[in-house]
């Protein structure tokens, strides 16, 4: 199953994107003994429509692009989502490659958020805590995740119970 990362809003050289980029490469690398592998990034722009729900409109149906393939699923990450252990997590993207989804799209929303319709279509919506955080945070939290998944469903040692 390929990963992919959606992002709304551009992350700028610095060491956060070397601590993401760090984390995926990590995922490119590992990922294959499990049956993952990395299919890159996509950052676009964020939307500069009138209101809130416009934007999200726009950001939501961009990510929809990313989905045209029937075995692809969405992970959404969203503060109303559900919130996961590290170790539910990685079996919930092992559950979504073992009933044979090709592309799991992992969609991080812009300052607005995801659209509602786009949280409704989605296979899992999880929330990186109670917590609100930078758009920068936020994708290092979700590059870390994806490798540590990567790594307890190859039954490596990074994740300690």
């Amino acid at each position: 199953m390929q990963l992919v990362l959606f992002c709304v809003g551009r992350l700028k050289k610095g060491p956060e994107r070397e601590l993401v980029e760090r984390y995926l490469d990590r995922v490119a690398k590992t990922g294959p003994q499990c049956g993952l592998s990395f299919g890159g990034v996509t950052e676009i722009v964020e939307s500069r429509a009138q209101t809130a729900e416009q934007r999200k409109a726009e950001e939501s149906a961009r990510c929809r692009e990313l989905l045209s393939d029937p075995r692809s699923a969405l992970l959404l990450f969203d503060e109303r989502g559900k919130a996961l252990g590290s170790r539910d997590f990685a079996g919930k993207i092992g559950d979504l490659r073992d009933r044979g989804i090709q592309t799991l799209v992992a969609a991080i929303g812009g300052p607005d958020g995801h659209d509602q319709s786009l949280a409704q279509e989605a296979q899992m919506v999880v929330a990186l805590g109670k917590l609100t955080w930078p758009h920068q945070v936020a994708r290092i939290l979700v590059a870390e995740q994806l490798y540590r998944a990567s790594a307890i469903l190859n039954n490596h040692p990074y994740h300690r119970d």
